[in-house]
């Protein structure tokens, strides 16, 4: 018996020991009117919203699954659209990034934690 307590000890310290590696990516409208069609391209995924209302935010856990950079596209209250890239993400990376969006541009900023 005191084996198997060993084996659940083992295997509960591995698992707890376990977590996965995320950034968590916050989308917030900064200006008056809404923005559409948003997606979020990373290394490996997307992720987009249709809507983001005036003032409200939008978060998101990713794992990127190799390097390259977080680029952001959307529509403004009058349907054009905009295009943002920047903020290189690498494989393992773990922290929070930080979009701010208005009717013209999109502003981001990285923290990563180790």
């Amino acid at each position: 018996m005191n084996g198997f307590r060993t084996l659940v000890l083992v295997v509960l310290l591995l698992v707890c020991g376990c977590r996965s590696r995320v950034v968590y990516v916050q989308l917030t409208n900064v200006s008056q009117q809404p923005l559409y069609t948003i997606t979020v391209d990373y290394p490996g995924a997307t992720f987009g919203v249709n809507r983001l209302d005036p003032g409200k935010s939008f978060r998101y856990a990713i794992k990127p699954q190799e390097t390259g950079p977080l680029k952001i596209q959307f529509a403004d209250a009058n349907g054009k659209t905009h295009n943002y890239s920047g903020l290189d993400l690498h494989k393992n990376d773990e922290g929070s990034a930080e979009v701010r969006l208005d009717q013209e541009k999109a502003e981001a900023t990285l923290r990563l934690g180790r």
